[in-house]
């Protein structure tokens, strides 16, 4: 049983809660913190969460592993350095503060001994989770290419790194961004109640990171829309993953295509459960699903992987997401903006958070 406190009671908090609500044998709130009474008062009816106003107090009746922190990001680096100075372990949402200088303050102030690992999911995604296992096999050879359409900023960032295996190293970036019409599909409060046409705003960069290449696309909509899809391919010298098809050559003569499949529990009559099992390449499982038998979407089981990651790093084992790599995704993301506007070439430059060599995700 990991238990935590929770920090913040917004939309992205709701998701902790529910995490534990199905794997109540893996997972307790011991508490969670608000600052909005209101909002305590539902989430405490809804969930049945004991809530405080104040960390110190939900700590005084609680012993967690360690503090989530979910809160905006401008309001967020105060209190994980307040958590770090005492002693206590912090998991923080992305990204760990606003602007560059507020990351330098941040990673400036927690120094190396702190226990703070940052909750970037989205490599923890179990179809993200199996492109990585293959291009982590060497199928595919060297990869120098990623052209990935599945998410906002760092977090774009963040799948565009591993997949190249870029740590810290510089960036050129071209960006540009523009509006197309598309008929308003759901959102956070629900499904359209009626037809109505509204602007898209898409934005697409080029990052060269040396010989490597990532292309970033996305727009404001995708999260929710029924007609705008998640995209990824994946290039190396000997193979590609083009979304769920991954095509490589056995040898130079011999070319080899297989598909990704993802097998559930809950279908045809099947009395399981409802939950992802595995995603498999072929005869080999590259995913296996560690939290079932949950009902968890993708990005659930991402964030519950977090949780299980940030545990172990508390007692003692790697770091899984660090206040570096996080700002350091931030800090694209912010230059890629920042090249939009400015309508030219953006280099990136070596930050105070980087290791003193390059260092390979």
């Amino acid at each position: 049983m990991i238990p935590f406190v929770l920090v913040g009671a917004g939309w992205r908090a709701e998701f902790f809660i529910r995490i534990a609500q199905q794997l109540p044998d893996r997972f307790t709130i011991q508490g969670l913190v608000a600052r909005n009474q209101e909002r305590a008062k539902v989430i405490k009816e809804r969930f049945g969460v004991p809530t405080y106003s104040d960390l110190d107090e939900a700590l005084k009746h609680s012993d967690p592993s360690f503090v989530i922190v979910c809160v905006p990001r401008t309001q967020a680096p105060k209190i994980v350095i307040d958590c770090a100075r005492k002693g206590i372990p912090v998991l923080c949402e992305t990204p760990p503060a606003h602007g560059v200088d507020e990351m330098l303050e941040l990673n400036d102030a927690l120094g190396s001994k702190s226990k703070v690992q940052i909750a970037e999911q989205y490599i923890f995604q179990p179809n993200h989770a199996a492109r990585l296992s293959i291009v982590a096999s060497g199928i595919l050879g060297d990869v120098t290419q990623a052209q990935i359409s599945i998410a906002h900023d760092y977090h774009g960032v963040s799948l565009i790194r591993h997949m190249l295996s870029v740590g810290f190293e510089d960036a050129e970036i071209w960006a540009t961004e523009f509006k197309s019409p598309i008929v308003e599909g759901p959102g956070f409060d629900g499904p359209p109640t009626r037809e109505e046409v509204r602007p898209s705003q898409q934005l697409i960069a080029v990052l060269r990171f040396g010989d490597k290449c990532g292309v970033f696309d996305f727009t404001d909509d995708q999260y929710f829309s029924w007609i705008r899809s998640p995209r990824m391919l994946i290039r190396g010298q000997k193979g590609e993953i083009n979304n769920f098809e991954v095509r490589y050559l056995k040898d130079y003569a011999s070319p080899v295509e297989v598909d990704l499949k993802r097998t559930y529990a809950g279908h045809d009559g099947n009395l399981e459960g409802l939950y992802l099992k595995s995603i498999f390449f072929g005869r080999e499982a590259v995913y296996t699903n560690q939290f079932v038998p949950g009902r968890l979407t993708d990005d659930e089981v991402a964030i519950a992987t977090c949780l299980e990651k940030m545990h172990d790093y508390v007692q003692g084992g790697p770091s899984f997401y660090s206040v570096a790599e996080a700002s350091q995704d931030n800090y694209i993301a912010l230059m890629i903006h920042q090249a939009v506007k400015s309508r030219e070439l953006v280099r990136t430059s070596r930050q105070s958070w980087s290791p003193s060599r390059s260092d390979h995700v």
